[in-house]
C-alpha cells in the first residue's frame, strides 16, 4: 500500500484540480513502488506531472488577482526545486534523496492540498473562474488588491497584517 492514497479528504470540488491531484497520487505511488534502475525515470515522470500541476494552479492563480510572489507559488516553486535537485543527484547515482523526498511528499501533499489548494479552489468558484478556458464569469468579485497570502482565511494578507501588529504589539510589551 503506498504511503499516500487518493481519497475523498483530498478532493475540493473543482474537477480538473481534483483530476491532476489524482495523477499526482498516482504517480507518487510509482515513485515509491518503483526499483532502483526505474525509481529515475518515474522520479523524471512526477517532476513533468507536477511542473504542469503548479504551473497551472499559478496561471489560475494570476488570472484571478494573486500577486506574484503570493506564498502558494512561492512554494510550488520550492518544492519544484528540491524535487529537481533530486534528479540531479539520482543522476549521479544517490537514490537516497529521491527515495526519501517521496515519503515526504506524501506527508506535504495532503496538508497542502486541504489548506492552500481548498483556499485556490474556494476562491476559484467565488469569481466564477472556469479552469478549462480561463474565464472569470463573476470579474466583480475578483478582489481590488493583489492576493500575497495564500487565499486562505489564515493566510490572507489581511491575516498576515493582523498577525505582524500583534507579534509587534507583543514585543513593545515584553
Amino acid at each position: 500500500m503506498a504511503a499516500l492514497e487518493w481519497s475523498d479528504a483530498l478532493a475540493l470540488d473543482l474537477p480538473l484540480m481534483d483530476d491532476t491531484h489524482r495523477e499526482f497520487v498516482e504517480l507518487l505511488a510509482q515513485v515509491e513502488q518503483a526499483d532502483d534502475a526505474t525509481v529515475v525515470q518515474q522520479w523524471q515522470a512526477l517532476i513533468t506531472h507536477t511542473e504542469h500541476h503548479f504551473g497551472q494552479e499559478d496561471d489560475w492563480m494570476a488570472a484571478t488577482r494573486f500577486a506574484s510572489g503570493n506564498c502558494h507559488s512561492t512554494q510550488h516553486k520550492v518544492v519544484l526545486q528540491v524535487m529537481r535537485e533530486g534528479i540531479v543527484r539520482a543522476q549521479q547515482g544517490d537514490l537516497q534523496p529521491i527515495r526519501i523526498m517521496t515519503g515526504e511528499l506524501a506527508l506535504w501533499f495532503p496538508q497542502h492540498a486541504q489548506t492552500m489548494d481548498a483556499a485556490l479552489a474556494l476562491h476559484l468558484r467565488r469569481v466564477g473562474f472556469d479552469p478549462a478556458t480561463g474565464q472569470v464569469h463573476a470579474p466583480d468579485a475578483l478582489p481590488g488588491e493583489l492576493i500575497h497570502g495564500c487565499g486562505g482565511s489564515s493566510c490572507s494578507d489581511q491575516a498576515t497584517a493582523t498577525q505582524a501588529t500583534d507579534t509587534a504589539e507583543a514585543a513593545a510589551v515584553a
